[in-house]
């Protein structure tokens, strides 16, 4: 499934958050989002989502307009996953978040099909053992894998994940991103995720989208895109690009 955004515009009351922010997506390709606190990139992924409505611009699933389609239609489509953990006081059980991946598809009550595909979910992203467990009682790493595992179970061709290797030490950081590019490869889905570890832009995604105060400073495959001198612009910051060890990476001078 193809993703096509153009010029897409936001405001919070006065204040610009968005403009004209563009950028495209094929199938089986990782978007990564990078940028400073504060420079649009959940609000863009949430405008993307529906979540948020944007003063204007476009979001083109598939030659259809995401914002004339029905809750249920995005629901099948696109999955969400946020960067904070349920923290209800009655928190529901690992196998309960992730049946929630299949309310787009129920009309009057879970099917064995679905107990069948949550579970396969669970197993993929290999949380099943913790079935039972309340939500709130897991580690970071394992929440992620859980709210992975429930996009997985939503049959969402376009998943889109807000910071989530936040708050992971670095082996679950990599981890994480190894099963989304996995999953995204081995399903042809697509994925928009926002990540802040420059290095493991360079290793894990295909496109990245620099942003910076609102706008768009550059969008590309990361080969090209996330270049010493854009990084320097971006973040303000000296770094070098290290080809010497198999694969591409950055560097930080100081």
């Amino acid at each position: 499934m193809s993703l096509h955004v153009s010029n897409l515009c936001f405001s919070y009351g006065k204040q610009e958050n968005l403009n004209e922010i563009s950028l495209d997506l094929e199938e089986s390709e990782i978007l990564g989002i990078l940028g400073p606190n504060g420079s649009g990139k959940t609000t863009l992924i949430r405008c993307i989502s529906r979540i948020l409505q944007p003063k204007s611009g476009s979001v083109i699933l598939d030659g259809e307009d995401v914002y004339k389609m029905s809750r249920n239609e995005i629901a099948k489509n696109i999955g969400f996953v946020p960067q904070n953990s349920m923290q209800d006081q009655n928190p529901p059980t690992v196998y309960e978040v992730v049946l929630m991946g299949r309310r787009p598809y129920i009309y009057w009550n879970y099917t064995e099909r679905d107990k069948d595909i949550v579970w396969s979910a669970m197993r993929e992203m290999k949380v099943d053992e913790f079935a039972m467990r309340p939500f709130n009682k897991l580690s970071s790493g394992q929440a992620q894998r859980v709210l992975i595992a429930r996009a997985i179970a939503q049959e969402a061709k376009i998943i889109m994940l807000d910071e989530p290797t936040s708050n992971l030490d670095v082996k679950y950081q990599i981890e994480v991103l190894e099963t989304i590019h996995k999953t995204v490869k081995d399903k042809n889905l697509s994925a928009c995720l926002i990540i802040h570890d420059l290095d493991l832009a360079m290793r894990f995604c295909d496109k990245v989208l620099l942003m910076k105060d609102g706008k768009s400073f550059a969008f590309g495959e990361t080969s090209e895109t996330l270049s010493s001198e854009n990084i320097s612009a971006i973040f303000g910051i000296n770094c070098v690009i290290d080809n010497n060890y198999g694969r591409s990476r950055i560097i930080i001078l100081d």
